[in-house]
């Protein structure tokens, strides 16, 4: 069931929201002046302050909008870095990803670092909004950064499925995928750092994803038609959401107020790490499957135990 939450206390609300969307609309333009030096290729854009003022803004729609409750983070490894693995939710809005972001700042400050990794296209396709994220702790998706974040002491936060993930369909929605891509897991055991899995439902119906056209624009594009902005999306999705009824292509949807339940599960270690398992290319794939398949029985519980994330 949808359980969204009332429309008088959504209402009232509203008039709560003010002064976090000034603070937000402060950051982006504060961020437009200074574009060169948010390009994702470095852990100093980082800011704790930018963070604190994005805190009252991720808190309402933490609290109000999608009401999200959370367990597990007693989990989380005390005295070593670690790389949380998630399965993308949502769409480009991806609620549940910065939902986990505003929880860790509010149990650990945000002085803590912890850097996700982002695809380049974002900084093709939403320049404003990349800038923002390099200050919230967003770095380019690229082992050199991984590398870079792990050597600092600092977590990292991975969506290995990217783009095809976040776009699955919807009768996927409680299926961990992530399009097949090990690089994470030779990140994690070339730094002998362990994988933490965040799982969570709720987000991925918010809209309804009934298909993917991207080999059929793909074929299309290889017969001449330009991709939008020249940026090959990788996804084409036809969805059902707002406020667009239905759309067709990698397009932001407004995500109704409907409960997001979050969960980390306890840290995966592996027994081998290093240069030397590295080059063991069956070891890399049984470590893959083995994070996969535990984090799928750990999302498989939490749908069960929460009714409100099943449509």
């Amino acid at each position: 069931m949808l359980n969204p939450p009332s429309f008088p206390d959504l209402f009232s609300a509203f008039f709560d929201l003010g002064p976090a969307l000034a603070d937000a609309s402060d950051v982006f333009k504060n961020a437009s002046r200074q574009p060169n030096s948010l390009d994702g290729w470095s852990l100093t854009g980082r800011s704790p302050a930018v963070l604190a003022e994005m805190m009252p803004l991720m808190k309402w729609f933490y609290d109000i909008y999608y009401r999200v409750s959370s367990d597990g983070w007693e989990h989380i490894p005390a005295h070593e870095p670690a790389m949380f693995v998630g399965s993308h939710n949502g769409g480009l809005p991806a609620p549940d990803m910065h939902m986990f972001l505003y929880d860790w700042c509010r149990r650990f400050g945000t002085d803590k670092p912890l850097y996700g990794l982002m695809s380049p296209k974002v900084w093709a396709a939403f320049p404003a909004g990349a800038r923002v994220a390099v200050q919230m702790g967003a770095v380019r998706a690229h082992p050199k950064m991984g590398i870079a974040a792990l050597n600092q002491k600092a977590s990292m936060a991975v969506y290995p499925g990217g783009i095809q993930d976040v776009f699955r369909p919807y009768a996927q929605r409680h299926k961990i995928y992530f399009h097949n891509r090990q690089g994470f897991i030779k990140l994690a055991i070339k730094k002998g750092v362990p994988i933490v899995p965040m799982i969570s439902c709720g987000a991925h119906s918010t809209f309804v994803v009934l298909a993917d056209l991207y080999p059929q624009m793909k074929a299309l594009h290889e017969m001449g038609m330009p991709w939008i902005l020249g940026i090959d999306p990788e996804a084409f999705p036809v969805y059902l959401g707002l406020p667009w009824g239905l759309a067709a292509g990698p397009l932001p949807h407004i995500p109704p107020p409907l409960k997001i339940h979050t969960r980390i599960c306890p840290p995966i270690y592996f027994e081998r790490t290093g240069a030397k398992a590295l080059r063991d290319s069956r070891y890399i794939d049984m470590c893959f499957h083995r994070v996969k398949g535990e984090m799928q029985a750990a999302l498989d519980q939490l749908v069960l135990e929460t009714e409100g994330c099943v449509l």
